[in-house]
């Protein structure tokens, strides 16, 4: 593995580290914990959220879909949106 790395030009990982990479890849790009847990061979949900890691871009996607949703609530029930969330609308924030 280590002669791999080196005359790949890439840094010094462990093997085990790509099920951690894998595992977050898979996440972020929307597999759920039953379908991780299925990935990985779990048979926890604890064991699968062990290689599990938040990221910012993350929180901001979730951020942004409840955003969203919050302001079509808004707008079914004929209250007024607020400074930011009629910029977020025009693209602005």
């Amino acid at each position: 593995w280590r002669p791999a790395l080196r005359a790949a030009g890439l840094p010094m990982i462990h093997f085990h580290d790509l099920r951690h990479a894998g595992n977050q890849l898979a996440a972020n790009a929307g597999a759920n914990l039953r379908e991780l847990m299925d990935r990985m061979g779990h048979s926890t949900a604890r064991a699968a959220m062990a290689y599990l890691h938040g990221s910012n871009e993350r929180q901001q996607a979730i951020a942004d879909v409840l955003s969203r949703q919050a302001a079509e609530q808004l707008g079914r029930s004929g209250a007024k949106l607020s400074g930011t969330q009629r910029a977020r609308r025009r693209g602005r924030a």
